[in-house]
């Protein structure tokens, strides 16, 4: 069965793009995923053995927050468990990238639907939210929309977007559109001039600004422009990982340099060393956070992503007329480790599981971070941020 993105929201579903999955329950439900320039387009036809992606359950809730930049849920989802995993906040992909408004609207109501349903979950609109939703016991969804194309050329639907609770996004998605150039395309073109006046439209109104997925000129542009500092959600240094997904270190420079935070991410095929041929470990993802930390002068600019899923990741869309030839960016990992995108395997390995976020503050520790960074690296240096670019 394949479904459009829009029938797969009036279906109730729930949407989000990209990422991995953990656990081995339950069949692959086929949905058709359309999202031209999506990662490894062109790569082998990728194995998909697991199923729903499921995340233990915590007896006892961490002392600490967790804000995950970028994560995604699905249709079967264990929603009423999403609470209990370690985690206070989900920056979720709120509709599939290259979605035009339309679907765009759906995808962003259909996440107040869902707040609805589950007395658990609350879509969060400022900082003050995600802290008091931390002492309910809750778990907050932090919409975030991972491409600029459903703006079309109507800079009113920023406003309207904010006003319906979005409060990230990126501009474009690995491929060029109408704002920007994408780090996956030919050419390195920059803002355009519709782009500019996004930048400036999310200033305006309170949209944090994510560099992921954006070509190198563009997020300099971005970052240069924007009055607010930006984030990465989910890159890591090509420095160390040299692929066209990851950013070098004048971005990393630049935006440390405007107060914006690099959201390193657990995800496999952007941690997987140069002619390495294991499954990366959690002691080489300190690893790219150590780069960071090194090149800021502090632990104030770093911040943990997964990358990970909550449900079952749907298949992923072929183009049988020939898509464009973009990049494989997990055509090594494809190779040496797993090409089951819904496989553990596809994360670090000790950083599969959200529960495991309580090790991975243990590890920060006795890897040498004090108990002050490790909280600004699970939540504290992202809110900042946040804060700054909301107003609250």
């Amino acid at each position: 069965m394949s479904l459009r993105r829009r029938d797969f929201l009036k279906s109730a579903a729930l949407v989000g793009v990209g990422g991995s999955a953990l656990g081995a329950r339950d069949s692959a439900m086929g949905l058709g995923l359309s999202t031209p320039g999506a990662d490894a387009p062109n790569g082998p036809l990728q194995q998909t053995s697991h199923g729903k992606s499921v995340h233990t359950v915590l007896e006892t809730d961490p002392p600490f927050l967790y804000v995950d930049p970028c994560m995604q849920m699905w249709p079967d989802g264990e929603f009423h468990l999403a609470h209990r995993h370690g985690v206070t906040a989900y920056a979720v992909t709120a509709w599939d990238p290259h979605a035009h408004v339309a679907a765009a609207t759906d995808g962003i109501m259909f996440w107040h639907g869902l707040a609805m349903q589950y007395p658990d979950l609350e879509v969060v609109k400022t900082v003050e939210d995600i802290r008091r939703i931390k002492a309910e016991g809750k778990a907050g969804l932090l919409l975030a929309a991972q491409c600029g194309d459903w703006v079309g050329y109507e800079l009113g639907r920023i406003q309207a977007f904010a006003d319906l609770g979005l409060r990230m996004m990126l501009l474009a998605y690995n491929a060029s559109n109408q704002l920007a150039a994408g780090c996956l395309d030919r050419t390195d073109g920059g803002l355009t001039r519709l782009g500019q006046r996004v930048v400036e439209e999310c200033n305006r109104v309170g949209i944090l600004l994510d560099c992921t997925h954006t070509g190198k000129r563009a997020t300099l542009e971005i970052m240069d422009r924007s009055a607010h500092p930006c984030v990465f959600s989910h890159s890591n240094p090509s420095a160390l990982v040299p692929n066209p997904r990851n950013i070098d270190d004048e971005q990393i420079r630049a935006c440390v340099s405007r107060g914006g935070v690099i959201g390193l991410v657990a995800w496999g095929p952007l941690c997987i060393r140069p002619y390495a041929t294991h499954r990366p470990t959690l002691e080489e993802f300190f690893q790219l956070i150590d780069h960071v930390v090194g090149l800021a002068g502090s632990a104030d600019h770093v911040a943990i992503s997964t990358d990970m899923s909550i449900g079952t990741y749907p298949d992923h869309h072929r183009d049988f007329f020939g898509p464009p030839r973009y990049p494989d960016i997990a055509a090594r990992y494809n190779q040496h480790v797993t090409a089951d995108f819904r496989s553990p395997e596809r994360q670090v390995e000790g950083f599969e599981d959200y529960a495991q976020i309580v090790e991975v503050a243990d590890r920060l520790l006795a890897h040498g971070y004090s108990d002050d960074d490790m909280r600004k690296i699970l939540a504290e240096n992202f809110l900042r941020v946040a804060r700054e670019a909301w107003g609250a």
